[in-house]
């Protein structure tokens, strides 16, 4: 069977394209020695097969080895017709955990660094008439300290709230067809007030560039230029207005053309910005119901079985009265980001930070990089208002975090992208932010209305003050609630486990209410959607079981909020 056989990127969709996922042979290589081997040649003799896009430590692969793996290889046939050489022909992955080195028909055509950005390479010079070889050979050593890794385990088995390890291709792979000349990317800029997007492109050759804009198949708008590459500004007047909001994307169509090159995509026209603490949507001040978001599946680990899924923890999400979240320590695929476009559903764009020891000065080498393809690939996705490249950078074995890192990634991140805000670090220790957020678990209602009751008068109580200083920013409460429920006997949560439904609900409404109340917090966001491995702190089991009727938990997380008012 062939999973996941949707295009992987909705918004720069080409109707030339070749989906690779399926069955490939695979192998492990332990002693890392593949690539003094001869793996790339096309009589190298495979052992097993696996089934892309899922990692070997997956069920779905057909494999489900959850030891280290340091290495492994793949191995695919693809079909090139003559006509196709005259073109472009270009190599996509959605994301390979960490390093790939890649070969066509025994040459190497590039290598990529990073587990959570997506790549590509132009295999047109290594590609003939007929039969292809494809070999990818991936390493990966999650117990490095100079690797992005997330939640993975750094132990032999899940502990804590860190999980089953992903190893190799874990997002589709896939062949696009292009002209010589081309449109290489582009940035979407809405503007609500002006009712226009622009669009910066950036281009390969010659040639008219057009942009036409439509809304439920009516034609809205339209602009063009000749240009002979490089960069190219378009703005697009829109006829018809429709906002992009809470519950409802309202999503335009956006069809691109240069030369005889054709891209679908898509925008969502919407305005945020903050203004005396609030978050403010299209000017009217909008709480962040948040929740927490891994995004792991039990047979997949890091790749949901179907694009079904992906939309499904969205819509679980909502049924419990959440609006957003919080993609926790994980860059999510491409698809996943497109169903929240659709459904209006808001989410803070982040990264996997935890593995790096960010402690040396030298750690921004394995971070920034990664963290510019993230914010280059996901820009344009409505549904993000926010940036968030590091998560808790607790110290080192004494040594403290190089504050450099997080004003540097901080700076980057607000040159490539001034439209949304950026947290420098989640929880701890703040050292250039637009917004403080905070990671509180106590388990009084009561505990958590003291400690930020004086926030209006500058003053917090903060257990990191001694770290971070808080300067008047807009805040919210990034990580609250983790109450454990129905845990077996090798399951935690946060606190202590209430002893039924009812006073499960009674400590929500409690934490809740506190903050929901408290007119100078803008959000919150609730550990977790769904139990992970061995953390059973979710609204939902691992295997997407509700413990809860939604109509018991909707109503404490969506009441309307004071700093709404």
């Amino acid at each position: 069977m062939v999973y996941r056989q949707e295009h992987p990127k909705p918004q720069f969709m080409r109707e030339n394209w070749v989906n690779l996922n399926g069955i490939w042979d695979f192998e492990f290589d332990f002693s890392k020695s593949g690539l003094e081997r001869g793996i790339e040649k096309d009589d190298y003799i495979f052992n097993e097969t696996i089934n892309v896009p899922f990692c070997p430590e997956s069920a779905l692969s057909g494999i489900g080895y959850t030891d280290f793996i340091p290495a492994c290889i793949y191995r695919r046939r693809f079909e090139i017709e003559e006509k196709q050489l005259s073109e472009r022909i270009v190599l996509h992955f959605g994301a390979v955990d960490y390093k790939a080195t890649v070969f066509v028909n025994g040459n190497r055509v590039g290598s990529h660094s990073g587990g959570y950005s997506s790549f590509c390479f132009d295999i047109t010079a290594y590609c003939k008439n007929g039969q292809n070889t494809l070999t990818v050979y991936c390493e990966d050593d999650t117990r490095s300290k100079k690797i992005p890794s997330g939640k993975q385990s750094e132990a032999l088995r899940s502990s804590g709230c860190f999980y089953t390890r992903t190893t190799g291709i874990w997002q589709t792979v896939w062949l696009e067809f292009t002209p010589k000349s081309y449109i290489k990317d582009f940035k979407l800029y809405p503007d609500i007030n002006a009712k226009t997007i622009t669009v910066h492109a950036n281009l390969v050759g010659c040639g008219s560039f057009c942009a036409v804009a439509e809304y439920d198949g009516r034609e809205v708008g339209g602009a063009a230029l000749d240009t002979r590459g490089g960069s190219a500004v378009l703005t697009v007047p829109l006829d018809e207005l429709h906002l992009w909001e809470i519950g409802n994307g309202r999503l335009y169509t956006l069809k691109l053309a240069f030369g005889s090159d054709r891209v679908n995509s898509y925008f969502g026209m919407r305005e945020i910005h903050f203004e005396d603490k609030k978050f403010i949507l299209n000017g009217k001040s909008v709480f962040q119901r948040l929740v927490l978001d891994q995004g792991f599946y039990p047979q997949g680990i890091y790749t949901a079985p179907s694009d079904k899924e992906l939309l499904g923890d969205i819509q679980r999400s909502m049924a419990m009265g959440f609006n957003g979240a919080r993609l926790h320590e994980k860059v999510f695929e491409e698809r996943f980001l497109y169903h929240c476009d659709r459904m209006g559903y808001i989410v803070w764009g982040e990264y996997a930070s935890w593995g790096v020891d960010i402690s040396y000065p030298e750690a921004i080498n394995y971070v920034l990089p990664e963290w510019l393809e993230i914010l280059g690939r996901d820009f344009n996705h409505p549904a993000i208002i926010g940036w968030c490249p590091f998560n808790e950078t607790w110290d080192e074995q004494g040594r403290r975090q190089c504050d450099d890192i997080l004003k540097l990634t901080y700076l980057a991140t607000k040159a490539f992208d001034n439209t949304c805000p950026c947290i420098d670090t989640s929880g701890n220790y703040h050292v250039i932010t637009d917004v403080f957020d905070l990671h509180d678990y106590d388990s009084s209602g009561e505990a958590i209305r003291e400690r930020y009751k004086d926030i209006a008068n500058g003053r917090i109580i903060d257990k990191f003050s001694d770290r971070q200083q808080y300067r008047g920013e807009p805040i919210f409460i990034s990580e609250y609630g983790g109450i454990g429920f129905m845990l077996d006997q090798n399951g935690w949560g946060y606190g202590n486990i209430p002893e039924s439904k009812e006073a499960f609900l009674k400590r929500l409404k409690e934490v809740t209410d506190a903050i929901i109340d408290n007119p100078n917090l803008f959000g919150f966001c609730y550990t977790q959607l769904t139990d992970v491995e061995q953390e059973c702190n979710g609204l939902y089991t691992y295997d997407r079981t509700p413990k809860f009727l939604p109509e018991e938990i909707a109503p404490i997380l969506s009441r309307r909020a004071a700093i709404e008012e």
